[in-house]
């Protein structure tokens, strides 16, 4: 027979138990008579919300193939290395190193890229606050300008695992090789931040890092408006520095910045 319950206390039943199989049969049983559409909704919601768990599980799995294939070799302290920033015209270029727990649950773990703000700073977070271990360094634009941007990264990935507490055992490095770091195995992965959790974690780390660090840099040079685009090469960036000049941490050996006629040395 229909539930004769007021309709916003089986909605906040329906809301506040945990997305499994048990329990959505559960609900079903106890519902699938009551013709409230507010009542069949909250149940089509509680599926579809228990079925993405079960694909980001699935998925997240998929991703930790490669650090199951090490741990049953007996492989320990395997760290992801990603890094933020080599692109922009402006601030550092910024790596993590991240050691992930036996067990955690981070729905939307994946490359930096493919997660939104808000998720990024959730993710954040918890990687932060969970990791078994992790570490973050940069290379700041005088370094890039020194030693070019792809040196600049191999030193801040290095001093991303530096900060480390412990040294780890293995690297997985997205699409780079640390020289610098050859005492420990590594392992060179293309697009590693979608195939491996631990890089995808890092670039999280290291994304999120790098943009606290341009919305700080925006209070003292809030004329280019860093904390929009995070000194990407925008045409918005490109019209301040044709205003304003460029600020000391411009990459002064970046294009177009190394090519404009208004440089200031």
């Amino acid at each position: 027979m229909p539930s004769h319950r007021p309709l916003n206390e089986i909605q906040k039943q329906i809301f506040l138990e945990p997305r499994t199989m048990e329990n959505y049969q559960k609900l079903v049983d106890q519902f699938h008579n009551d013709p409230r559409r507010g009542v069949q909704t909250s149940l089509e919601r509680f599926k579809r919300e228990m079925d993405y768990q079960d694909r980001e599980k699935h998925r997240i799995q998929k991703m930790l193939e490669i650090e199951k294939t090490l741990i049953a070799k007996g492989v320990q302290g395997i760290a992801g290395i990603d890094e933020a920033g080599r692109g922009p015209w402006v601030g550092p270029v910024v790596a993590a190193a991240v050691v992930l727990p036996a067990v955690f649950h981070w729905d939307g773990l994946n490359d930096s890229k493919k997660v939104s703000q808000a998720r990024r700073e959730d993710l954040f977070l918890k990687i932060t606050s969970q990791a078994l271990d992790f570490g973050v360094g940069s290379a700041s634009a005088a370094e890039i300008d020194q030693v070019n941007i792809y040196r600049a990264t191999q030193i801040a990935m290095e001093r991303a695992v530096q900060a480390m507490h412990q040294p780890p055992q293995y690297l997985l490095i997205d699409a780079m090789n640390i020289p610098n770091l050859a005492w420990i195995p590594q392992k060179n992965i293309i697009h590693g931040d979608a195939c491996s959790a631990s890089i995808a974690a890092a670039s999280i780390v290291a994304k999120v890092t790098r943009d606290h660090w341009m919305e700080q840099l925006d209070l003292v040079y809030p004329q280019y408006a860093f904390k929009q685009h995070k000194g990407y090469g925008t045409t918005r960036h490109w019209q301040a520095i044709q205003k304003y000049g460029i600020c000391p941490e411009h990459r002064r050996s970046f294009s177009p910045i190394a090519q404009w006629s208004g440089i200031e040395n």
